[in-house]
């Protein structure tokens, strides 16, 4: 796969989305000038991105729906350093030591057309990356959280009750006994209405999960 890549990048040359630079989708300086999310958001979850920035609208259309998966990783990076400062707090202020990283899952029928789901991807690079740096405890769990249910993409809602009804249900836990009294951290790749980590962290709560947290790339 990573010959075929290489092939691919030299037939199709691969440019920065923002600034043009060879080799990269996006580069670290546009990466880095990008800016922070600063739409209201509940105090549970932490967004990296203005998912209004073009290019990094751009760069996540690329990784969710084009096949561009090494963009998990770029977005792992920044993450993982965001995760960290936040369990420096909360694991004194709130006790939230050891958690599990659970990614939003897709249903199997999205998932087969897609071939992947992105989120599970930047988890297994959050997992990749601590264990290169010997970094805290974080331990992926990505059977546990399930969707059974097949629901109409939510950017294709925009009213904010409709997108409720819509994904209310549509989370199930499985081996729930992994998680209860549990600290756990999501994973999700855009933060619209909240809708969709909203109904997850109700169903991971009521299955006996003790706190529960979510990270994206863009809101």
């Amino acid at each position: 796969m990573r010959f075929l890549n290489t092939i691919l990048d030299i037939v199709f040359p691969v440019n920065c989305v923002a600034c043009g630079k060879s080799g990269v989708d996006l580069c670290v300086v546009c990466l880095n000038d990008s800016p922070e999310a600063k739409r209201e958001s509940v105090k549970w979850i932490f967004p990296l991105y203005d998912y209004r920035h073009p290019p990094i609208k751009k760069v996540l259309w690329l990784l969710k729906y084009k096949g561009k998966k090494r963009l998990a990783n770029v977005f792992a990076e920044v993450m993982y350093g965001r995760i960290l400062e936040e369990l420096s707090e909360l694991s004194v202020m709130e006790n939230f030591r050891k958690p599990v990283l659970i990614p939003i899952p897709l249903s199997k029928k999205r998932c087969r057309e897609r071939g992947y789901n992105q989120a599970e991807l930047i988890c297994q690079e959050l997992i990749k990356i601590n264990n290169l740096r010997h970094g805290v405890y974080l331990k992926l769990e990505k059977d546990i959280l399930i969707k059974p249910k097949d629901t109409k993409h939510q950017a294709h809602i925009e009213n904010r009750s409709e997108r409720l009804k819509n994904i209310i249900g549509s989370f199930t836990v499985k081996n729930s006994e992994i998680i209860k009294g549990r600290n756990i951290i999501l994973i999700d790749d855009i933060l619209t209405t909240g809708a969709t980590l909203s109904e997850a962290r109700k169903v991971l709560k009521r299955a006996g999960a003790r706190k529960v947290i979510a990270f994206t790339v863009a809101h």
